[in-house]
């Protein structure tokens, strides 16, 4: 006999109950959030959707997860961008896969 479980597990991570509403009031602070709002809400949208069917919080737990690390990292990319690194030797692999056909 088995000792596992017969279900998938929850994701470590479990937000606060106010997470998912803190986070949308920040999103919509942000300087991105004609595009971030409305791609958050889709995401939620769907994982709720997902989460009425299997029973389960792992979905929202992880757009929740995602959005949060999106929110924080911004800083880091928004730096990088006004650095003016140039990625003129940024390789396209979308081209570079052309090419081998």
């Amino acid at each position: 006999m088995s000792a596992q479980p017969n279900h998938v597990p929850v994701t470590p991570y479990a937000p606060a109950p106010g997470a998912p509403a803190e986070l949308l009031a920040r999103l919509r602070a942000d300087r991105r959030a004609a595009q971030w709002v409305p791609a958050f809400e889709r995401e939620w949208a769907a994982a709720l959707e997902e989460s009425r069917r299997t029973f389960s919080l792992a979905g929202l737990y992880e757009v929740v997860q995602d959005w949060q690390g999106r929110l924080a990292h911004a800083p880091a990319v928004d730096a990088f961008v006004a650095s003016d690194y140039d990625d003129s030797e940024f390789i396209d692999m979308a081209e570079l896969r052309r090419g081998r056909r």
